[in-house]
């Protein structure tokens, strides 16, 4: 009988990372090894498998077709391989973990993590609540939420921690003329009533570039913002988080927007010290958080 190959989970991790993230230098920063030990884990896997996975392409890499499908199975390995760890870590984990997110997060990264963390610990009962930031920082400050992941830096809050940084888009739809095609009308702006990040953001980039707005809709929802934007009444500005596919980023060059800034995002804990119950939800939600918004 044929001795069977016994791929390194720990190599197709390396392998999986570089390609999600664009480039083996970042897989390298990600996962805490130099470039020549992600060359030699590449290496050896080459070796495992017997035909090359990767070619050049340009300046960068791309996968072969067998890579390619090596891709989608590394993937299935790593996801049970991690279910698996977090099952035995966490069966004997019970109690309420209760997390609080912006509308963003509830339809885009909210389900993946709700899913491994039920299969992971069945005996936790986790509640959501669905908020603007503000709200939620104020519900997790009064013991309402153990845990709020929450549009700002965190700074002046005790038990917050900034866990990522997003780039802010102008967001509309594909066919909107531009700043030019308004011959000095002012910018149709869609967004959330104050306090918003965003809608700050936005007016003080447009303010700075001395080009007049005005307010065309509002909104409590944020389906209900780019609603109003694929219907073409004007422009808002979000991350490219849960963005409809029928919008497009709007390129400042090419349609005379000021550029934006970036928003940060914060976790915010009720405790400093959080349940096991709780703690297991962090570590699920930060690991979400990296793989996606990198």
């Amino acid at each position: 009988m044929a001795r069977r190959t016994n791929l390194d989970l720990d190599v197709l991790r390396t392998f999986v990372t570089g390609f999600e993230l664009g480039n083996f230098a970042r897989a390298a920063e990600r996962l805490g090894r130099s470039q020549s030990a992600i060359s030699t884990q590449l290496r050896k896997l080459k070796d495992q498998v017997g035909v090359p996975l990767v070619q050049k392409s340009g300046r960068g890499l791309a996968l072969t077709t067998a890579g390619e499908s090596l891709l989608g199975y590394a993937k299935r390995m790593l996801d049970l391989n991690d279910e698996a760890v977090d099952c035995l870590r966490g069966a004997d984990v019970e109690g309420w973990a209760r997390l609080g997110l912006p509308q963003d997060f509830a339809e885009s990264w909210l389900p993946a993590v709700l899913a491994r963390f039920s299969r992971a610990h069945p005996k936790v009962r986790i509640e959501v609540q669905v908020d603007r930031s503000g709200p939620l920082v104020e519900k997790t400050m009064k013991g309402e939420l153990d845990l709020a992941l929450v549009w700002g830096d965190g700074l002046n809050v005790p038990h917050a921690e900034r866990v990522a940084e997003l780039p802010i888009c102008w967001i509309g739809r594909a066919d909107w003329p531009g700043v030019p095609s308004l011959a000095g009308e002012p910018v149709p702006f869609i967004a959330f009533a104050p306090p918003c990040a965003f809608r700050s953001a936005a007016v003080a980039a447009l303010d700075k570039a001395g080009l007049p707005w005005r307010l065309v809709f509002t909104s409590p929802s944020l389906s209900g913002l780019f609603a109003a934007a694929e219907a073409g009444l004007g422009v808002t500005a979000r991350t490219t988080i849960h963005m409809p596919k029928s919008l497009s980023v709007l390129d400042p060059k090419s349609t005379g927007l000021p550029a934006l800034p970036s928003v940060p995002l914060a976790l915010h804990h009720a405790e400093a010290d959080p349940s096991p119950a709780v703690a297991r939800l962090k570590d699920i939600l930060l690991q979400t958080i990296r793989t996606q918004s990198d």
